[in-house]
């Protein structure tokens, strides 16, 4: 029996690898580890560890990493401690695969320490471009060092093999968040505002800014944002606080203060999970921030999603998402246009670029397909020979 190694560092990507984990764990061929890291083991990010140990989840090692500093070389120095962890863990767990998702810092070093110990690695949702954060550079290099690759649209797919990856062994299988949509069963209204202890309004948007990490001016960005929401007095607001970005600080301590200024029509949560999370998709009107989430899993729920600034750029979007450039006046145009009821009715006939529910099926099946004989050996594969136009 074959060992896979998962790694999991933040909310965002165990949602999207707990269907994934169920078919390992579940399957004959394969012995399930699991390595948690980053934002899973911090109580200023929930401590989201347990929801994984309670979902019946054998945790095989936890890599502690320091988030306090969220300045860029504190961002730089927690890559460094999760490149050391990574290397002994794996090291003593010695799996025959890791599976890495995506494209943070935890993932890097994940990628890094596997690499070196010539330990073969499936990426999951390679390919993709997002022009604002650092993370754009991880996740090509952790295409470059990794065997199977498994992308959530074609586009991706062909992206994966003109960095020179073998089309053998790279995989469109969609976008992993939408298997959650179709196996949940999503809070109904009433049970919804009772998990959130929020009552919603006649309308309502679900906000999650992250740090945009090739720019210096994250804080003041958001305060753009938080402008803009003044100027719907009666729209509820949800708040989701950012991932452990260099400068995610500043974004949450101006939640709080927002919320703390407008309790009767605002609520902020730490990590809402993925069942309120999605629940939440279920019952707003539109998505506002730049989460990939309102990319790729709101058009699901045919609701819009206004994209602010850069750090989605570059990334396939549907019909349903407004872009924007992060000033007060350009969003508060991309919320009206959101929240238009005809608008809104026009996404019913719109359809999801990154496809249908089933990526954590058609993913266990090609693993179960391959060797996992500790191949990591693989020649550059060239595209033919680029023709300059006359």
């Amino acid at each position: 029996m074959k060992k896979i190694c998962v790694v999991s560092g933040t909310r965002a990507d165990y949602g999207l690898l707990y269907w994934l984990m169920d078919e390992i764990k579940s399957s004959s061929h394969f012995e399930l580890q699991l390595i948690v890291t980053g934002m899973h083991l911090n109580k200023s990010y929930g401590s989201t560890w347990h929801t994984i140990r309670d979902d019946g989840f054998n945790i095989s090692a936890k890599i502690q990493l320091p988030l306090e500093d969220d300045t860029a070389k504190g961002i730089a120095r927690a890559t460094g401690d999760a490149l050391t962890g990574f290397a002994d863990t794996l090291d003593e767990l010695k799996p025959d695969l890791v599976i890495v998702l995506g494209d943070r810092y935890e993932a890097l070093a994940t990628a890094t320490a596997a690499c070196i110990l010539c330990i073969p690695i499936a990426h999951f949702h390679g390919g993709e471009t997002t022009e604002g954060a650092f993370d754009e550079s991880f996740r090509h290099a952790i295409t470059k060092m990794s065997y199977l690759h498994f992308t959530s649209a074609e586009e991706h797919r062909r992206r994966v093999i003109q960095l020179g990856e073998n089309p053998d062994r790279v995989f469109n299988v969609g976008a992993m968040g939408l298997d959650n949509i179709e196996q949940l069963e999503l809070l109904d209204r009433d049970d919804f505002e009772q998990s959130i202890d929020f009552s919603l309004k006649q309308q309502n948007v679900l906000v999650t800014f992250h740090p945009v990490t090739l720019e210096a001016e994250t804080g003041s960005q958001f305060s753009e944002l938080l402008n803009a929401l003044h100027s719907f007095p009666d729209l509820g607001i949800i708040f989701t606080k950012p991932n452990s970005d260099t400068g995610n600080q500043a974004i949450s301590e101006k939640i709080d203060a927002f919320v703390t200024a407008h309790p009767d029509r605002s609520i902020a949560h730490t990590s809402l999970g993925q069942l309120r999370y999605l629940s939440a998709f279920k019952h707003v009107d539109a998505i506002v921030g730049n989460s990939s989430s309102g990319l790729i899993e709101a058009p699901c729920f045919f609701i819009s999603t206004v994209n602010i600034g850069d750090r989605q750029k570059g990334r396939l979007a549907g019909e349903s998402v407004i872009h924007c450039k992060c000033s007060q006046q350009e969003i508060t145009n991309a919320i009206q246009k959101a929240l238009n009821q005809e608008f809104l009715l026009g996404l019913r006939k719109t359809s999801n670029p990154y496809g249908t529910a089933g990526a954590a099926k058609r993913s266990i099946t090609i693993l179960e397909s391959q060797p996992l004989n500790g191949h990591v050996k693989k020649s550059f594969f060239d595209l033919p020979e680029y023709v300059r136009p006359k």
